[in-house]
């Protein structure tokens, strides 16, 4: 990158632009929205759609919506969707044939040309697609589909402001600050954004959208029949000491709110040495072995892959499609299943997860969001299982 820039203070009215100015350049804006009772990530067109005044209340097993006491934008924490589901969607066409006169014939998969730019990216979020690219890409065998869309991704960053109780980014070491892996990242603070540039493409797409807030400054201004001050002739300028200090404190609220707590320093080798441990079978009676906690991890990726073919039987599709190690038929190998029982695939996924991860890939497979807590319908906490385990450790 150029020497970087200093933070520049963008009022609020001005990240429509923003929006537009990305829509331009033929990217899909995905960002956070209200569906179902919950917050959610989908298509953004415009500021409107975005969580304006709400919250999230979280807790283990309980998530509930709530009006903020401000009207601010990015005023809550990971929802149950995370980004995974843009770059390894939950359904994917690996392979097709079909059937002619001269017998089967492969029809090659079509590069997936599809721009996604993420809006509201949380730190543990971008710590997470780090992960998730050392699983597609940095191995010896690249996933074309998850390459071809990673490529294309632009980040717009969001750092916290606040956490939730189930929020343990701190132990991990990957938030709440976001500190690299973005395009541009963003601060609220009152009536604006701190915004920060992380690359080259973030400083040009920045670039061009300041000139476009200038342009309909300019037009604003101009237009003797306005009667109102237009609210984009609001300058963009250098964040002021005042502002910096104002995001700091933003920021650091959310980490003094953050009081769970996963003692990282043993955990290669803590999980994997006690595997009899009575806690297993403990948390196996409690666990439902729904899946919800890979479905909502941002990090998870297991799959299973069928062949699907039409009524008439001309066509044969290959399908991969997510998958968890809670399903019983996934451990199926030779004839029967490895894992029968509830309490075996709770271990296969905690020990993954935060033990052998570290020698398939250098790192925890954990980030720290809170997901999986929240979202177990009966509240099993991560953070508890590891603890409880450590102060049981076998001899």
């Amino acid at each position: 990158m150029e020497t970087p820039i200093s933070p520049l203070f963008i009022p609020k009215p001005h990240l429509q632009l923003l929006l537009d100015e990305l829509r331009r350049r033929k990217y899909s804006v995905v960002g956070p929205t209200i569906d179902q009772d919950a917050i959610v990530y989908g298509d953004i067109h415009s500021v409107e759609q975005l969580p304006q005044g709400w919250t999230d209340e979280q807790a283990p097993g309980h998530y509930r919506l709530k009006r903020r006491e401000d009207e601010s934008w990015f005023g809550y924490v990971v929802g149950p969707h995370s980004w995974k589901k843009y770059l390894f969607p939950p359904k994917t066409t690996l392979l097709s044939a079909e059937k002619t006169e001269s017998g089967w014939q492969f029809i090659p998969r079509s590069a997936d040309t599809t721009k996604f730019a993420l809006l509201g990216v949380r730190a543990c979020e971008l710590a997470a697609m780090r992960i998730q690219d050392q699983v597609f890409l940095d191995g010896p065998y690249q996933d074309p589909l998850y390459r071809e869309r990673r490529e294309q991704l632009f980040i717009i960053a969001v750092n916290c402001t606040q956490a939730a109780s189930t929020c343990f980014c701190t132990s991990m070491k990957t938030g709440p600050r976001c500190e690299k892996g973005f395009d541009l990242a963003l601060t609220e603070i009152d009536s604006g954004f701190l915004c920060e540039v992380g690359s080259e493409r973030g400083r040009e797409v920045l670039d061009a959208f300041i000139s476009s807030a200038r342009r309909a400054s300019e037009g604003s201004s101009n237009d003797a029949n306005s009667t109102n001050e237009n609210v984009t002739s609001l300058p963009i300028l250098d964040a002021t000491p005042e502002q910096l200090r104002s995001a700091e404190t933003a920021r650091q609220q959310a980490v003094d709110q953050i009081t769970k707590h996963m003692e990282t320093s043993d955990l290669p080798g803590l999980l994997l040495s006690n595997l009899d441990h009575p806690r297993w079978k403990e948390v196996g009676e409690r666990c439902l072995s729904c899946t919800n906690c890979t479905m909502v991890c941002p990090t998870c990726f297991c799959s299973s892959v069928t062949e699907v073919r039409d009524l008439n039987m001309d066509r044969v599709e290959r399908e991969r499609t997510w998958d968890s190690c809670f399903n019983p038929d996934f451990s199926y190998l030779g004839g029967s299943l490895v894992r029968n029982d509830t309490a075996s695939r709770y271990r296969q996924w905690l020990t993954h997860k935060l033990d052998s991860w570290h020698a398939q890939f250098g790192t925890s497979g954990c980030v720290g969001c809170g997901r999986c807590i929240t979202w177990c319908p009966v509240g099993i906490d991560i953070t508890e299982e590891v603890a409880a385990i450590r102060e049981g450790t076998l001899p």
